[in-house]
């Protein structure tokens, strides 16, 4: 009995903190960022509409470029923004469930959005899926699968002595994310 309050105690902590912990293996813990009432920070693309198709051209089976995003209503305090784009849907990958297609980090808060195919200049990738810095586009083996872009408002820039993973930089962000935003495309190869 001892050993449920402790438990449950310890499970409205983390609840609080705003965090959840994923056990992927006995040894191994996932710490994912939540902001559980997202604000007025939005992500979205000319190219296509939230939880619509992603045109071709930005998967395997075009030029494989990513495709433009914009960035409206960041909030006050922004020091710099990260981008992370993944598909849930996939079964392997990296430690997290899912597909790792990219990632960016401290994306200047001036930047308004980021052009088809290109970097913002300060920026710095991750490490995708594929263990390669840089887009990664959709190949989905069967099936439609979501491929979602998620952008974190941080209130710092973030530092590592080589290209992050997923798991290394929502570790970093933790208790620094200020806002959040997804936009989601979906896919089905012919």
């Amino acid at each position: 009995m001892k050993n449920r309050v402790i438990l449950a105690l310890m499970a409205v902590s983390v609840i609080t903190a705003g965090i959840v912990y994923q056990l992927m293996a006995p040894d191994q813990v996932i710490v994912e960022p939540i902001v559980y009432k997202e604000g007025e920070m939005r992500i979205t693309s000319p190219a296509y509409e939230d939880n619509q198709s992603l045109p071709s051209v930005y998967t395997c089976d075009g030029r494989n470029i990513s495709p433009p995003l914009l960035f409206d209503a960041l909030p006050v305090g922004t020091v710099s923004l990260a981008l992370i784009v993944d598909d849930p849907d996939a079964l392997a990958g990296s430690a997290d469930p899912g597909w790792v297609h990219w990632i960016l980090y401290n994306i200047p808060p001036s930047v308004s959005g980021i052009d088809e195919d290109s970097v913002p200049a300060t920026a710095a990738q991750g490490l995708n899926d594929w263990s390669q810095t840089g887009y990664g586009g959709p190949c989905p083996p069967s099936g439609t699968h979501r491929y979602v872009f998620t952008l974190y408002a941080l209130d710092i820039q973030l530092t590592f002595p080589d290209a992050p993973t997923k798991s290394q930089l929502i570790s970093a962000m933790h208790n620094h994310v200020i806002d959040q935003a997804r936009l989601i495309g979906l896919y089905a190869r012919s």
